[in-house]
């Protein structure tokens, strides 16, 4: 068990309610199943919160609440847009009930907002949010009002390859010893299902991830030494991009044979 593993291990075991967090473009993907298991283990209720709504089409974010909630309690909102507060406190209560102070968990894979969310619930900046997976070191208590206390937990890192991983926003570009083959699966996996993305985003495009990202770095001006294109750069911008939302590409339930 990893250090930030024990760590939310400890969180939830004191916790009264677990929020999962998970990101609105590919909610199944960044889910965590080490943390459901968690919850189920210490029999605390969990609560699926998809975040970053804004990046996804409305009819797309009540297919995703409809199959989910088919497992656990699930509300989307836009911690960013301030979108689905309301709703994120209705549920919360009712999952809760009467019992005082209550103590949430916030969880989750790195870069899936948890920090923003606790904000939104606080109504002002509490929690240091950034878009570099892995910012919260360790938990952090804030009083969200006076019966509701939340805890921020560090991202959870899961086992797996790194191809994988960077598609799940787990692991950020700059950790990457070689960028490259990660970005190309994802650009794979991108165009896959969104085959005008790169063109929209970055003006160009390709049938051959290797040969985007040359063009990517060409467009970016990236060079190296005896003008050499910079193909890891660019790499690192593409899954930064992934990241932090610049590309938008969604999946739906269909992708994952769940409707």
């Amino acid at each position: 068990m990893s250090k930030e593993l024990r760590l939310v291990k400890h969180v939830i075991e004191k916790a009264d309610v677990i929020f999962e967090v998970v990101d609105a473009r590919d909610p199944m993907a960044t889910r965590t199943s080490e943390l459901e298991k968690l919850a189920k283990r210490f029999r605390k209720p969990l609560i699926i919160v998809i975040n970053k709504s804004d990046l996804v089409p409305r009819k797309v974010m009540e297919k995703w609440r409809k199959v989910l909630s088919k497992e656990y309690p699930t509300v989307y909102l836009s911690a960013r847009e301030r979108l689905g507060t309301r709703m994120l406190w209705k549920i919360a209560k009712k999952v809760m009930g009467d019992k005082g102070t209550v103590t949430v968990a916030v969880v989750g894979l790195p870069n899936v907002g948890k920090s923003t969310i606790i904000n939104m619930l606080r109504g002002r900046h509490s929690a240091g949010t950034s878009p570099v997976p892995g910012y919260t070191k360790s938990d952090k208590t804030v009083r969200a009002s006076t019966w509701l206390k939340v805890v921020d937990t560090p991202g959870i890192i899961p086992k797996g390859e790194e191809e994988e991983l960077v598609i799940r926003s787990a692991l950020r570009p700059e950790s990457l010893e070689d960028p490259v083959p990660p970005a190309m699966r994802l650009i794979e996996r991108l165009k896959a299902k969104d085959p005008e993305v790169f063109r929209r985003v970055y003006g160009v495009d390709d049938d051959n991830a290797y040969t985007l990202l040359e063009k990517i770095a060409r467009r970016r001006g990236l060079l190296l030494r005896g003008d050499k294109l910079d193909i890891e750069g660019a790499a690192r911008i593409v899954i930064r991009d992934w990241q932090t939302g610049k590309l938008t590409v969604y999946f739906t339930p269909e992708d994952y044979g769940l409707v």
